[in-house]
């Protein structure tokens, strides 16, 4: 099949990519770059350095390239960033997956399988983690725009017979996580402790992630190819780590031995948020693989091999 990949050059998209290429797929990346890296283009994909807010330049790579399968992961992925600047969040996020479903609509693609937010849709979550069923209760622009998209693709679904897969991602770590960015605590502590710099923890530290490793959520894309259609499907781990133990953890694994400046909480960051993943246990034939011990390992063993 040929399959574009928005945001092909990032975090999670290059590694899907990747494994795409290595089932054989035809693969057409699109990243503006603004937040992906060149350096993570495979050699074997077609790659467009184009917005997916540039709707004439959208449409004439789809019209060109003739696309089965999209998979949508470019995105402003900052929670922050969007509770400062929600406009500009809903341009990248809202704006620029309407023109990937107007494009899709008028070259008739199979499918597209998105990359929602299981991590700030659902809101506060009580004792016990949310299914797909549960109460959406966004608590910020990031988590609203992308509740948002999920209702435009059902839409285009019911009006245009577009097949989607919806995954909703817990809190994704891994190898190529920018380490200078302002999302992903994991890639951001490992940047620091491995430069003996201080690290920041905002509140008490006792915030609950549900943290799943990148390799796993490859693994949820590639079977949502074949399966999952018409679906929302939660992909996490159904476990939590509190931010003051994944440091620790951390710590224990690079050798860091600074102790972490506490700073007072941030607007729109949530105490608990986890995934249950029954569903996607049944629905895809997914669970995860990577305990969060093994995942931080391979992550810090990663950075250390690029340097």
């Amino acid at each position: 099949m040929k399959i574009l990949v928005t945001g092909g050059a990032g975090f999670i998209g290059s590694n899907i990519v990747d494994e795409l290429i290595d089932k054989k797929h035809k693969v057409v990346i699109v990243d503006n770059l603004a937040t992906g890296n060149i350096k993570n283009v495979n050699k074997k994909a077609k790659f467009y350095k184009v917005s997916v807010c540039d709707k004439k330049k959208i449409d004439d790579i789809f019209k060109k390239e003739k696309i089965d399968i999209v998979i949508h992961h470019a995105a402003q992925l900052d929670v922050r960033k969007s509770v400062a600047d929600p406009c500009f969040d809903a341009d990248v996020n809202i704006k620029g997956a309407l023109n990937i479903l107007e494009a899709c609509k008028n070259t008739k693609v199979k499918k597209i399988i998105f990359s929602s937010s299981g991590g700030t849709i659902y809101g506060e979550c009580g004792l016990k983690a949310p299914d797909e069923k549960a109460f959406a209760n966004p608590l910020s622009p990031y988590g609203v725009a992308k509740l948002s998209v999920e209702h435009y693709i059902k839409a285009y679904s019911a009006l245009y017979g577009l097949k989607y897969t919806i995954l909703r991602y817990g809190n994704v770590y891994g190898p190529r996580q920018d380490v200078n960015g302002e999302a992903g605590v994991v890639a951001i502590f490992i940047g620091k402790m491995t430069a003996n710099k201080d690290i920041f923890i905002f509140g008490d530290g006792k915030q609950l992630r549900d943290y799943v490793y990148v390799k796993d959520v490859v693994s949820a894309n590639i079977k949502s190819l074949t399966k999952g259609n018409n679906e929302v499907i939660n992909i996490g781990t159904n476990k939590t780590t509190s931010v003051t133990k994944l440091a620790q953890e951390l710590s224990k694994i690079i050798g860091y031995k600074n102790k972490p400046i506490f700073k007072p909480k941030r607007n729109g960051e949530l105490f608990r948020s986890f995934l249950n993943i029954s569903k996607a246990k049944k629905v895809l034939g997914w669970q995860p693989k990577v305990n969060i011990v093994d995942g931080l390992k391979y992550t810090v063993e990663y950075f250390k091999n690029i340097k």
